[in-house]
């Protein structure tokens, strides 16, 4: 699962992605992109590494891309690095700026450049397809013809495409083409410390998707501290975790990931899944021969399992732990173990 990170200099977005990831991208300026892996806040996770004390605790994991905004060629670059990603954080400076009007103008700005790239892309597939309808009528063609006119008309009014009501097909039949303003966003507002915009600035912005603020600022020097003074601080302050975790929760949250948890003495690991999935695709991410052969698969809930004392056994004992076959939908928070055969 990768996310990409935009926003434009000065933003905070490099910051941010360094706070998520530890990866320095300041150190590599001029970069198309960075790279980085965060660690996705699971509390059930961590509470299962302690019952289970492993050698190894794997928990589920997240790519952030650090995407470079400036420079020549900068939209080809854009579009390059974010065509394989499944989502994107916006990150808008709201420290700078005295009105909320203001903040909305730095996000328009960026987010009508992705629409532009996107409305010219169906412009020129238009343009083809024209050209092509003169020697053949293609049913296929037509058909996608039809809605990429009901797209265009719909970023030339400056809306994105994931505003637009689009079925299953018609999203699997856009593929292709890689369009930038499809994909789900979380907007993060870089405000200061009295956080005065993040609230009315959805409202202003008349925006579907979700919204956050957090001060960078303030991210970065609590997460410079060491861990017991960090907890301290944290205390103090009545705060129950950094807000830059509550971003990595909600960007996982927002592609439709679910995570299930297989345990034992050698090995806790989190397995990131969409949601929606059944079991032997689930075993699937594990190993292809799990899938393959799959047969079964011994199920408890996060719940169930401390409920019943944190024991497999005692879950077993009563009643919770339980056998599903290949038509269960994976849960999130399920235990599982799978038995295969190949």
């Amino acid at each position: 699962m990768e996310i990409g990170i935009l926003g434009l200099p000065r933003s905070g977005k490099s910051t941010l992605f360094e706070i998520m990831t530890g990866v320095k991208s300041h150190d590599r300026y001029g970069e198309p992109c960075v790279r980085g892996l965060a660690t996705v806040p699971d509390k059930r996770f961590d509470h299962l590494a302690d019952v289970f004390q492993p050698e190894k605790a794997s928990p589920a994991k997240v790519m952030f891309i650090d995407i470079n905004v400036a420079g020549e060629g900068t939209w080809n670059s854009i579009r390059q690095n974010l065509s394989g990603t499944d989502g994107f954080l916006h990150v808008v400076d709201g420290f700078s700026t005295p009105h909320v009007q203001e903040t909305v103008k730095q996000y328009r700005k960026l987010e009508d450049e992705l629409i532009l790239s996107d409305l010219l892309i169906v412009e020129n597939r238009l343009e083809k397809l024209a050209k092509m309808s003169k020697k053949a009528v293609n049913p296929q063609d037509a058909s996608q013809c039809r809605l990429l006119e009901r797209l265009k008309k719909q970023l030339e009014g400056g809306k994105t495409i994931r505003e637009y009501s689009l079925t299953a097909d018609e999203i699997r039949s856009l593929r292709s083409f890689s369009f930038l303003t499809i994909s789900p966003e979380l907007v993060v507002i870089n405000t200061g410390e009295d956080n005065p915009f993040a609230d009315s600035f959805q409202a202003e912005a008349n925006l579907s998707v979700p919204v956050i603020g957090i001060s960078c600022s303030i991210e970065e020097e609590i997460a410079s501290l060491p861990p017991a003074e960090q907890k301290e601080y944290l205390s103090v302050m009545g705060i129950e975790e950094p807000a830059f975790k509550r971003i990595i929760r909600m960007a996982f949250s927002l592609l439709g990931c679910i995570s299930f948890f297989t345990v034992g003495g050698d090995e806790v690991k989190s397995w990131v899944i969409p949601a929606g999935s059944k079991a032997p695709k689930a075993a699937g991410t594990i190993h292809k021969d799990f899938e393959r052969g799959f047969i079964k698969a011994e199920v408890v809930s996060y719940d169930d399992f401390v409920t019943c004392g944190n024991s497999l056994s005692g879950a077993r004992a009563a009643g919770r732990l339980r056998l599903e076959g290949k038509d269960y939908f994976v849960k999130d928070g399920d235990i599982i173990t799978f038995r295969f055969n190949v």
